[in-house]
């Protein structure tokens, strides 16, 4: 089979890394991409390093976006999100991921899918297809293009980076409709080998099913590669996933509702070795993405934590400390700090700092397809 090539950029975004395609570089036909997707990223890989393509084998390091121009009055550039698998060949347009989303606004001014600004701040109006709803990204420019130099650090990326602000608006009832897609701040769901459950099922910027830790036996603060070796545990978190999804109305789809484990501050282990103190953080967590524990929370899965921490009587509003203002989540690489404003039970804003940088231009390399 021969090499192909199609124009690429490599993005981080956040603490995650995708490739990014202008739309208009792609085939219009979904599977034609959906095969190109598989052979650029290097996926299935049966070893999980995903040598042979530009994933990485975790899932935050296996990610596609595409940019295009906007299909909303309301929006600078359409965005689509797309999560592959690993070992087996999934692609996913399930949700959203809210670190790629810091990237989005950099590379449409990059690639002048929008005006060049004229000012020292970006302002790009995102529509994520997945979800049908606007992200507000923020950013400093310098002489027409995205700032280089800052000083905002965030935990899990080694330096500095000038911030990228992302305003989801109205994240409520991205995939369902509904903000409380059950009806209730808490359900209790029966769950094979397990039995009843109780959990919190919330759809904010991508639904989540929240559990507290302790039902399970766990601290809620254990390292994500401790969290790897419970094969039970993860077998267990993947039922009472399945079990929110069907309670909530959703396909059954890989990427959908995440599922998270949620506890009361407390000193925590870190990734990179230094303790994370109870006094820093407002609420733990331990959120599981594609069956892997995260290293950190995806970003759309912090701000439906942080807003579900404002539904009254929901297991987050329990464990959380911080009755009002930022809230700031502890992981296992250290704290997401994120606004959520919930007023008569609608989520009205979820926003939250990120940085983005380009990494690679040009083209992406990849095998024949099979016909």
């Amino acid at each position: 089979m021969p090499l192909h090539r199609i124009p690429a950029v490599f993005m981080r975004g956040g603490t995650s890394k995708a490739l990014v395609f202008r739309a208009s570089d792609l085939p219009a036909d979904r599977a034609e991409r959906d095969a190109i997707f598989l052979a650029a990223m290097g996926v299935p890989d049966p070893y999980g390093r995903q040598l042979d393509g530009m994933g990485g084998g975790l899932s935050s390091l296996n990610k596609v976006c595409v940019v295009g121009p906007p299909s909303r009055a309301d929006a600078d550039v359409d965005y689509t999100f797309v999560q592959l698998g690993v070992d087996a060949p999934l692609v996913d347009y399930g949700g959203n991921c809210g670190n790629m989303s810091s990237a989005i606004g950099p590379f449409a001014v990059e690639e002048g899918l929008v005006p060049r600004p004229t000012g020292c701040e970006a302002a790009v109006r995102i529509h994520n297809t997945n979800t049908g709803k606007i992200i507000v990204a923020r950013f400093a420019v310098e002489d027409g293009l995205p700032a280089a130099e800052g000083d905002f650090a965030l935990d899990g990326v080694a330096g500095t980076a000038p911030p990228v602000r992302l305003e989801f608006l109205a994240p409520g009832g991205a995939k369902t409709g509904k903000l409380l897609p059950t009806g209730a701040a808490v359900d209790r769901l029966e769950v094979a080998g397990l039995g009843a459950i109780e959990a919190s099922c919330i759809d904010a910027a991508n639904p989540c099913v929240f559990v507290a830790a302790e039902a399970l036996g766990k601290t809620g603060v254990e390292l994500p590669q401790d969290l790897e070796k419970d094969a039970a545990f993860l077998a267990a978190m993947e039922a009472i996933r399945q079990a929110g999804a069907q309670r909530m109305g959703l396909a059954e789809l890989a990427s959908i509702p995440k599922v998270a484990l949620v506890a009361a501050p407390q000193d925590a282990p870190t990734l990179s070795g230094r303790t994370l103190a109870a006094a820093e953080a407002d609420i733990a967590v331990r959120m599981i993405s594609v069956g892997q524990p995260h290293r950190a929370v995806p970003i759309t899965g912090a701000i439906c934590l942080a807003v579900a921490a404002r539904v009254p009587g929901s297991i987050p509003h329990r464990l959380c400390t911080a009755a009002q203002g930022p809230i700031r989540i502890g992981h296992a690489s250290g704290t997401t700090v994120v606004d959520a404003v919930v007023e008569d039970d609608e989520a009205k804003l979820g926003a939250v700092y990120r940085t983005a940088r380009r990494l690679f231009e040009g083209n992406v390399i990849y095998r024949g397809i099979k016909e």
